[in-house]
């Protein structure tokens, strides 16, 4: 007599946790409710954004005191198209309806190719809506831009040596605006553009439009270096529509966003225990977190996500190579006779010489954060919502110590968030953060991966409503 056969056990394993992509923090019980949520929290979002252009306007008629003409805003009201209009509808379209497919299907490199190519057809689109000459050449030509001190650095190493000379308005032959309102590393690129045959600018809103748009690239690797690249393909075509392109083309700020991404990007791989010469790679990553100090004072901020990179990471290994990067970028400036703590004393002194000292920090600590929501756009917004409800628990099990939990995406955005914080409290950013906060904004966008699967066409096609109707009605300052 044979007896039955048992099956087999096959042993259990280990239930993986899910991806921040496939979680809806909050709504386990009825997901329905966390949709409902993510459209009221992009509501109230926009309900800001109309209370703060209301209240702007009130303002600025009553006594001028917010030196924005579109509140809150740096635009002037201006319908108009132009020959970028039907690129960018064109780009639009194809990322809404293919983005999110390819994204999931194209090889790895394949899709950071596509990012970054479809990211500058859209920067590119967006910025000749008002032209060639006003929309992308003559925008850092303007009287307080980078251009207009290009003259003034024939002889570099005196130039640096008397930089700080010439910070304050009551100095003799003052920078224009935002050479004095940066360290020096913002203008050399400029210098350095022309010393190469490349003046004027076309070519300098080239670059930045080029170098900006990897950003986007910049992201997606940090993301996979933490475990997280389902994530960053989801996030994936956020990245390429995000309104904040309107101010990345033609603005240094999307350079500088750039310069900061790749260096935490850097950071990220030089973590890896698989990663090819890691001390190599945190070396470049210390070099480009050095360069942005040197680009832009409020970009130190940027240790808040680094640290977090390390943190996730569970790791100083790439620390001393960092650290020696950055002290490489900053010795060369010192010895070159530009002391950053010295500068930066004195732009705190400037900043309040001139408009900052009338615009009220009243309204802009809360009205920069109406202009964030537009900025980053609806579902940036709705991804935030989800981010500050799932980011408790992540961080309590980073503390414990837990394995294999991803929760990069949630830390990673949360330290953004956190970095736009402090910089709104400083005090030191009275509007125009749209283009500012650009380098924080950017981290902010992969929140968007935890919107549901059935909605995201839905938040791509408001991402990209948003940004073409302020790049239409609106003539934005930058």
């Amino acid at each position: 007599m044979k007896l039955p056969l048992r099956p087999a056990r096959l042993p259990l394993r280990p239930k993986q946790p899910p991806s921040p992509a496939d979680r809806e923090p909050g709504t386990a019980q009825d997901p329905r409710s966390g949709r409902r949520l993510d459209v009221l929290t992009a509501v109230a979002g926009a309900v800001l954004f109309a209370v703060a252009a209301v209240v702007g306007t009130l303002i600025q008629r009553a006594d001028h005191s917010l030196y924005v003409d579109w509140a809150p805003l740096y635009a002037d009201w201006l319908p108009h198209v132009g020959p970028g209009t039907p690129a960018a509808l064109a780009v639009a379209v194809l990322v809404v309806v293919h983005g999110p497919r390819l994204a999931l299907r194209l090889p790895w490199r394949g899709l950071l190719v596509a990012v970054w190519g479809t990211a500058m057809a859209w920067t590119w689109s967006l910025a000749l809506v008002d032209g060639w000459g006003r929309g992308l050449a003559g925008r850092l030509t303007q009287r307080h831009e980078y251009l207009r001190g290009v003259d003034r650095f024939d002889d570099i190493g005196a130039a640096l040596r008397g930089f700080t000379d010439h910070i304050l308005l009551t100095q003799p032959d003052h920078w224009p605006a935002h050479i004095a309102g940066h360290p020096p590393g913002a203008v050399l690129t400029f210098v350095g553009l022309d010393r190469l045959g490349l003046g004027g600018g076309a070519w300098a809103g080239a670059f930045c439009v080029t170098v900006g748009s990897s950003a986007a690239v910049a992201v997606l690797v940090a993301l996979r270096a933490l475990g997280e690249e389902k994530a960053a393909r989801t996030a994936a075509p956020f990245l390429v529509l995000a309104p904040t392109a309107v101010w990345a083309g033609a603005s240094a700020d999307g350079y500088f966003a750039a310069v900061a991404a790749w260096g935490l990007a850097l950071l990220a791989l030089a973590a890896r225990p698989t990663v090819r010469a890691p001390g190599a790679v945190a070396l470049a990553s210390g070099l480009l977190l050095g360069l942005t100090a040197y680009l832009s004072y409020g970009l130190t901020l940027l240790a808040l996500p680094a640290l977090a990179v390390l943190l996730l990471a569970r790791t100083v290994r790439p620390l001393p190579w960092v650290l020696g990067g950055v002290a490489l970028v900053a010795g060369v400036f010192t010895l070159s006779g530009f002391a950053w703590w010295e500068g930066y004393d004195l732009l705190v002194e400037r900043y309040y010489q001139g408009v900052a000292s009338d615009r009220p920090y009243a309204y802009w600590v809360w009205a920069n954060l109406a202009v964030a929501g537009v900025a980053a756009g609806p579902a940036c917004v709705a991804g935030a919502r989800r981010v500050a409800a799932a980011a408790p628990g992540a961080l309590r099990r980073l503390r414990g110590g837990a394995s294999g939990a991803p929760d990069a995406l949630l830390v990673l955005t949360f330290a953004a968030l956190l970095a736009l914080a402090v910089a709104d409290l400083s005090g030191m950013s009275k509007a125009e953060t749209e283009r500012i906060w650009l380098p924080f904004l950017l981290w902010t966008l992969p929140g968007t991966a935890l919107l549901p699967v059935r909605d995201r066409r839905r938040w791509l096609m408001v991402q990209a409503t948003v940004a073409l109707l302020i790049n239409h009605l609106l003539l934005t300052g930058w």
